[in-house]
């Protein structure tokens, strides 16, 4: 029967492989525990219309069982009062109602097994649901667990590259100390070049205005 082959696949099952290969686990595990819950209340209420129809079916096996015992009990009635045909179709129906009964007998064993390999089905579906339930919260926490450390590590290696970038900033800025300091330096030997030069313009005024002092007298 399609439940039972569901409610298989579903035992079958393996939580840890499921949830390695989900791309939501959470949702998932959420997922799984709710089929699983579904599949239940379907098995326990195929289980109650089962064993139902084996009462019936016991019933029926019990009635013709009991029908038999009556036809025969009028047969041999028959016999007694010297009714041959009587007793002939007495034991007709007592016949017919043994074979009914045997038929019956039939069906109620096959009704027995089916009855007990839905029972076996609910039973290891209780105990697999029990187990993912059990198991569910830990593997949750596993996941998010796992999540949380590539998230660090993630958050480690763009750690590493902003380091990588103070450190290129640092080189950055000595270089563009070097280049100021250099161009003060430049400037600083400039001004003294100036000075010296201004030094010796001036001179050169002193010593005309003294050759001009000397013409004069």
């Amino acid at each position: 029967m399609a439940l039972l082959e569901r409610v298989s696949t579903l035992i079958r099952a393996n939580l840890n492989d499921l949830v390695d290969q989900a791309e939501n686990p959470e949702k998932m595990i959420k997922q799984v525990i709710l089929d699983m819950q579904n599949q239940l209340m379907q098995v326990k209420t195929q289980v109650a219309i089962a064993i139902a129809d084996e009462h019936i079916l016991e019933k029926k096996q019990k009635e013709n069982l009991e029908r038999e015992a009556d036809w025969m009990r009028k047969a041999e009635m028959a016999v007694n009062k010297k009714q041959d045909d009587l007793a002939r179709a007495a034991l007709d129906r007592s016949l017919s109602c043994k074979q009914m009964a045997a038929g019956f007998e039939q069906q109620v064993a096959d009704q027995k097994t089916e009855v007990d390999n839905l029972r076996q089905a609910l039973h290891k579906l209780e105990q697999k649901l029990a187990e993912a339930e059990a198991k569910s919260d830990l593997l949750i926490a596993q996941h998010r667990r796992a999540r949380a450390l590539s998230r660090a590590s993630d958050a480690r290696m763009a750690a590493g590259d902003l380091g990588k970038a103070a450190t290129f900033d640092r080189m950055r800025k000595k270089v563009q100390h070097a280049e100021a300091l250099s161009h003060a330096k430049s400037e600083l030997l400039g001004d003294s070049i100036d000075d010296k030069l201004a030094a010796l313009d001036k001179q050169d005024q002193i010593e005309k205005l003294l050759g001009e002092l000397k013409a004069r007298q």
